[in-house]
């Protein structure tokens, strides 16, 4: 089972390209969303065991979330519902040029609040953690589960990947937990700059046999690692109509690592996350894009004929 532990919240996007959160105009939403949250529906809609440890608030935006990820085949076991706080919201806005700007309430929210007698029930079932950087730049309680969960499942002889997804507010110790991490993961998804802002070695972390694909959005990724070959192979993106970019990383690390799981070849799982990530970017709202398991019969065609 792949087990994604983390911030559930609801996003309003809005919908002219002015980058203005603090401003009256048109929105899009409630949208399911959080990076966790993303990457859990994602991998379980392709058809992968999934689980997501999170909090939502007893109200209806929890109850919307609670729904959609039971719909999705997310198992919810530790989706917890916490009475005393309402569910994380977020506004994010974009420019003409792409730059965003959002607006969390996260801090004071539910999803700084973690279930863990249901993490503790169902960790021991994953086999595959992903962690999201944007959980542990919340810190406290959640970002302390993350990094408890992830001894205990590479202790148990399960994979780690980690999207290292630095935001510019990070504090010091958010990076210092990500850089942490990152130095265990099999699998990293950092985009351009963000292993050296870490303070991290690309050379050491494949040396040690870390698989990493680097992101670069519409350019596509490029795959390093012991299992690609002695050169990096750059995987391009499709061409893609962006109507909201919002979650297309955390689209792209759900296909990859599922289909990784399911046996394919990493050149194979990043041509697999190009095509449903590229497809993502232009649905309004980050989980409304239609996937299934057939997205990944082609990555996977090898393993079955073998």
């Amino acid at each position: 089972m792949i087990l994604a532990v983390g911030e559930a919240l609801v996003e309003f996007r809005r919908l002219t390209p002015d980058g203005r959160i603090a401003a009256a105009g048109e929105w899009a939403g409630p949208f399911p969303s959080g990076a966790p949250a993303i990457f859990a529906s994602v991998a379980a809609r392709l058809g992968a065991p999934s689980a997501l440890v999170a909090s939502v608030g007893a109200d209806a935006l929890g109850d919307m979330l609670l729904s959609r990820m039971r719909r999705d085949g997310v198992r919810t076991d530790a989706l917890g519902v916490q009475p005393a706080r309402r569910t994380a919201v977020a506004f994010v806005a974009y420019d003409a040029a792409g730059d965003r700007d959002f607006w969390f309430s996260v801090p004071d929210s539910a999803a700084v609040v973690v279930d863990h007698a249901g993490l503790d029930r169902i960790a021991g079932h994953a086999d595959w953690l992903h962690v999201c950087g944007s959980t542990l730049t919340f810190g406290g309680e959640v970002a302390d589960a993350v990094e408890a969960t992830a001894a205990r499942v590479r202790a148990a002889g399960g994979s780690l990947s980690v999207d290292p997804n630095l935001r510019p507010n990070a504090s010091a110790a958010a990076l210092a937990r990500t850089r942490e991490l990152a130095r265990d993961a099999d699998v990293l998804f950092p985009s351009d700059g963000e292993l050296d802002a870490l303070g991290l070695a690309e050379d050491e972390l494949l040396a040690r046999g870390a698989l990493i694909c680097h992101t670069r959005g519409a350019a596509g990724a490029v795959v390093s690692g012991h299992a690609v070959g002695p050169a990096p192979v750059v995987v391009p993106a499709p061409p893609a109509t962006e109507v909201d970019p919002t979650g297309a990383g955390d689209t792209f690390a759900a296909a990859f690592v599922t289909a990784t799981r399911a046996g394919a070849d990493p050149v194979s799982a990043a041509r697999t996350a190009c095509a449903i990530a590229a497809r993502s970017v232009a649905v309004m709202g980050a989980m409304e894009l239609t996937v299934g398991p057939e997205d990944l019969r082609q990555a996977t065609a090898g393993v079955a004929a073998g």
